[in-house]
């Protein structure tokens, strides 16, 4: 008699366990001031964080840039474009704003049915880097993603480590970051 209710004890606390998964960390909000004027522009990606990035992960992710045009109705164009070798990658999405200045919904041009993402400017001095955070839902998990932008390659003091700051707030670690591998590119503009 005691097996079956130390059985049936431990299967109930696994139970329980299994719906104490940690709920995770709460969003930064978006910039209090953003100004989408002075965000739109070009911008080459230099750093990115994110739950689904891991240490392999880092080959595969070359310099890119992304170009945000702002439309008259407060929509971001938003313009992807990577090398590989002498190939050239790009895609494109729209970010439409919501209700609060520096926060968007994602449209990437799938039907209905397509994963459901949130994206926001969480910090910009809009003349040297921005700092964006993105999360898509999909029907198991939350894939977070935390992009360093930069208008040229020199970073202002400080602004790395709240990249990191920023990244490990939201429960990543430093196998979750990612910069593109530079040593055999230049930024001419000639295949992209």
């Amino acid at each position: 008699m005691r097996l079956p209710c130390g059985l049936w004890l431990w299967l109930s606390l696994l139970k329980v366990l299994q719906g104490q998964t940690p709920s995770p960390p709460t969003l930064p909000p978006p910039m209090q001031s953003f100004q989408g004027n002075q965000f739109q522009g070009e911008w080459f990606v230099l750093g990115l964080a994110g739950n689904s990035f891991r240490p392999e992960h880092r080959a595969l992710l070359n310099p890119f840039t992304a170009t945000f045009e702002l439309s008259d109705d407060g929509r971001f164009e938003v313009w992807n474009a990577m090398t590989r070798g002498q190939h050239c990658d790009t895609w494109s999405y729209v970010l439409i704003p919501a209700a609060q200045p520096g926060q968007f919904t994602v449209d990437h041009g799938v039907g209905p049915g397509a994963d459901r993402e949130e994206t926001r400017v969480v910090n910009s001095d809009y003349t040297q880097f921005a700092l964006m955070l993105s999360r898509r839902h999909t029907s198991k998990l939350a894939v977070l993603r935390i992009s360093l932008l930069s208008r040229n390659w020199l970073l202002p003091p400080g602004t790395l480590d709240q990249f990191f700051c920023l990244s490990r707030a939201q429960g990543l670690s430093d196998d979750n970051i990612v910069f593109p591998d530079v040593t055999e590119w230049s930024p001419h503009t000639s295949v992209c």
